[in-house]
């Protein structure tokens, strides 16, 4: 595909710290795949179980008080993307195996569904992701 024909559809959406904040994401995530025409696609239970960790992360560990966290979903015809932005200090991590302590069981998950994942650095706090590589339907690209 050359840089002409690449199209890159992006939704954001910003969420109060609040625990319905992460049933919202998941919607709002479902609504974006269904928009690009992937609502059937076998892997969408895994991105809203992706963006249901990622959500609960930024409300327990990444939102202070006063904040909240922006979702942001990507996709341009071959990746879907996931991020979650929030201004929380902390370094996320996953835990293989999760243990029996506090922590990493959510992005144990997300690293298991995902074909990549990782953190990026924002002034403050930090932006997760999550990476699922789509089928291309070139019908549905625009030209």
């Amino acid at each position: 595909m050359n840089d002409e024909s690449q199209i890159l559809y992006q939704r954001d959406q910003f969420y109060a710290r609040d625990r319905r904040s992460v049933s919202a994401a998941r919607r709002f995530a479902r609504w974006s795949l269904r928009y690009w025409e992937l609502a059937d696609w076998e892997r969408a239970d895994d991105v809203s179980l992706c963006v249901s960790e990622l959500a609960t992360n930024a409300l327990v560990h990444g939102a202070p008080p006063g904040r909240g966290f922006l979702l942001r979903v990507r996709y341009d015809g071959d990746v879907l993307r996931v991020e979650v932005h929030d201004s929380g200090g902390g370094e996320p991590y996953a835990s293989d195996p999760p243990g029996d302590g506090e922590g990493g069981r959510g992005l144990f998950l997300v690293a298991a569904l995902a074909d990549k994942w990782g953190v990026g650095q924002r002034n403050p706090g930090k932006v997760v992701w999550a990476e699922f590589a789509c089928p291309v339907d070139e019908a549905r690209l625009l030209v």
